[in-house]
C-alpha cells in the first residue's frame, strides 16, 4: 500500500498566499512559517493527503506556475 502521508498547502495571510509547500506535519509547519514568515498567516490545506512524490510533483507544478514556494 502506497504512504499518503503528506499535505499540500498555501500559508495564507488574508487571501493573499504567502507560501506553497508539503508536509507531513500541518500544525508544526503552521508555526515556523508564522515565526518565519507571519505571525498572523494561516495554512490553508489544499487536496486531501498524497504520497510524499505526488505532492513533490504539485509543488514543482505550483513553482513552474509562479506561486511562492521555498528553495
Amino acid at each position: 500500500m502506497t504512504n499518503r502521508d503528506t499535505y499540500k498547502y498555501h500559508f495564507k495571510r488574508g487571501n493573499k498566499i504567502i507560501h506553497t509547500g508539503i508536509t507531513n506535519d500541518l500544525e508544526r509547519r503552521e508555526q515556523e512559517h508564522q515565526r518565519e514568515l507571519d505571525r498572523k498567516g494561516h495554512i490553508k490545506q489544499v487536496g486531501r493527503r498524497t504520497t510524499p512524490d505526488a505532492a513533490k510533483r504539485w509543488e514543482d507544478e505550483q513553482r513552474d506556475a509562479g506561486k511562492p514556494t521555498g528553495p
